[in-house]
């Protein structure tokens, strides 16, 4: 068992940008320059974090875009290593 789940990007975007800073969601798109409606798939989580979007999360809220993608790269191999985890145990290495 796994004690560590890594979180999505949109989580992270709002706990540690948007709560403490008190931005709304609207206020950062426009400051990403993105639809309100593309933030709010990342935020909610509905939509992975493409490289575009790490692209410009840099230079609005700082770090580098490649820890952007490496939270986003780290959230989906646990996602899909949990939805195919079962299936993972009949694989038969080739060597």
């Amino acid at each position: 068992m796994n004690l560590f789940e890594p979180v999505h990007p949109g989580d992270f975007i709002r706990e540690m940008y948007m709560e403490p800073f008190d931005i709304s969601a609207v206020d950062l798109a426009d400051r990403l320059h993105v639809s309100p409606s593309t933030l709010s798939r990342v935020i909610n989580g509905k939509t992975d974090l493409s490289v575009e979007m790490a692209l410009r999360l840099s230079k609005v809220l700082g770090r580098s875009p490649e820890s952007w993608i490496a939270m986003q790269a780290q959230h989906s191999l646990a996602k899909s290593r949990k939805s195919i985890e079962k299936e993972l145990e009949t694989l038969v290495p080739l060597a």
